[in-house]
């Protein structure tokens, strides 16, 4: 059973109030980014939401109506998902079925596949869930390196969450299952020799296909 010290949950592990309201709509807990991270955790809060934080493993879930993963670097075990009523959301970088697991950014631009961002409900697989609301992205011609593109995925994803942000604190949202194989890659599938984030996109991706040594 979770155990209220404060502004602090515990059960095992520990979650700490971030936002409170004196009659909120939803208790909320959010896995993953903090304040300093993520411009949702205030969104959440301006909507009169009850908010606990953590970036620890959890074990339980019970207390909450609705949990939010972003930027979250544990996977959520099989049994947790089955004993909660909570449904548990994941925004994800990546336009699902396509990238699922790491660094889908890269991905798009190495396999040629699309680009853009899911928020979807987190099942026992990963990023395999069925998705709530998704969306292409087309980068400008200034958004050259995998740094950049990346920050505008993780705008578009927050946009994406905040233009919905009613449906998902009174859960009025449909899932739709994934159709087709899309592609996963896990984080040890990244090149050995990438030669970083700041890389120009077009250049790094044919230097890697050619597999031409770094300078």
């Amino acid at each position: 059973m979770w155990r209220e010290h404060g502004d602090v949950l515990t059960a095992p592990t520990v979650a700490r109030l971030v936002a409170s309201s004196a009659k909120p709509k939803s208790n909320v807990l959010f896995l993953g980014y903090d304040k300093t991270k993520t411009r949702l955790i205030d969104a959440l809060s301006a909507n009169k939401c009850k908010i606990w934080h953590t970036e620890d493993r959890m074990q339980c879930f019970d207390s909450f109506d609705i949990v939010v993963s972003f930027g979250y670097r544990y996977i959520i075990p099989e049994e947790l998902i089955r004993n909660t009523k909570a449904p548990i959301i994941n925004l994800h970088t990546g336009y699902l079925p396509w990238n699922r697991g790491a660094h889908p950014n890269f991905w798009a631009f190495y396999d040629g596949t699309p680009s853009g961002v899911s928020i979807h409900l987190i099942d026992k697989g990963i990023d395999t869930g069925p998705v709530l609301y998704q969306r292409r992205v087309q980068f400008t011609k200034d958004e050259t390196t995998f740094k950049a593109t990346y920050n505008r995925l993780i705008s578009e994803v927050e946009d994406l969450f905040l233009e919905n942000i009613i449906e998902f604190i009174e859960q009025r949202f449909t899932a739709t299952p994934q159709r087709g194989p899309g592609s996963f890659k896990r984080v040890r599938d990244l090149p050995v020799d990438f030669s970083g984030w700041n890389a120009e996109i077009e250049a790094e991706i044919r230097r890697l296909r050619s597999k031409e040594p770094l300078a």
